[in-house]
């Protein structure tokens, strides 16, 4: 086991990001309502355990989209925005009722690029967070798309979730994808390609076997992961990109089982 690996069993702040190719149900584009609830308990359970967990959570648009009957994704912001705004309320009303049946508190927190860049947003954003967790609670975050324009948009959760992670001192960001890491090349097109246990170092190569965009309801692909962990490794973060789809791989991979694949802190 590597070190890295190694110093995951003790890690106690954790950032946990979750995609819309893992909330819904690829076919439909309906919410994957099994899934959801397997996650939640698993991070409930996590932090029965004495751990702090801060929930990054995509789909907005998604569970908009499904709650409105809309099969494919507009392309103007101001449809985006308001499948946003409908989806939001009804991710939080489902996030809401699952953590409840296992015990926990959440709270809400909806950011923008600005929280990021501005130094007393991004205060004011650090000192909310960690008032929710001191609370004993569990922060859900999700960028504010509602309202977010170009000029203040982070663009994807892989980038936000990196940003909370350094923004409140985590140990570990843990990116749930729809595959089990980043691999040597596409796997889906690729029969050799094999799967990369460690990274500890992000040069040019890993960049191009990175790229490539993401399913046709998410907006980020292996390669905003790639970005994402250039930007928590660099501010004390170990990332790790592991299978969302599979239920106990959060607590295998908090146990130092080698799940995923693992960009160690700098």
């Amino acid at each position: 086991m590597s070190k890295a690996r190694e110093n995951l069993k003790t890690a106690r702040r954790i950032v946990i990001k979750v995609g819309t190719s893992t909330l819904a149900h690829a076919e439909s584009g309906k919410l994957n309502l099994y899934r959801i609830e397997h996650l939640i308990r698993e991070i409930a359970d996590l932090h029965n355990a004495g751990k702090e967990i801060i929930f990054v959570s995509s789909g907005a648009i998604a569970a908009g989209m499904n709650k409105l009957g809309i099969k494919i994704k507009p392309q103007t912001i101001p449809e985006n925005q308001a499948l946003a705004a409908i989806g939001q309320g009804v991710l939080m009303h489902i996030y809401e009722k699952f953590f409840a049946e296992y015990g926990q508190t959440i709270g809400q927190v909806l950011l923008t690029g600005n929280n990021a860049t501005d130094e007393h947003a991004r205060e004011n954003s650090r000192n909310s967070l960690r008032a929710i967790l001191d609370m004993g609670a569990i922060p859900v975050v999700n960028e504010n798309d509602a309202v977010a324009v170009d000029e203040i948009k982070i663009g994807d959760n892989d980038n936000l979730s990196a940003i909370v992670a350094a923004m409140v001192g985590a140990e570990v960001l843990i990116i749930l994808s729809d595959i089990d890491g980043l691999y040597t090349a596409n796997p889906l097109v690729d029969k050799s390609a094999r799967l990369i246990d460690e990274v500890p170092t992000i040069d040019a190569e890993i960049e191009r076997i990175a790229g490539g965009a993401g399913t046709k309801l998410g907006t980020g692909g292996m390669f905003t992961k790639i970005q994402a962990a250039k930007f928590a490794t660099s501010n004390g973060v170990t990332m790790l990109i592991i299978n969302g789809a599979l239920n106990g791989n959060l607590r295998r991979t908090l146990s130092g089982e080698n799940i995923g694949t693992i960009f160690p802190k700098r």
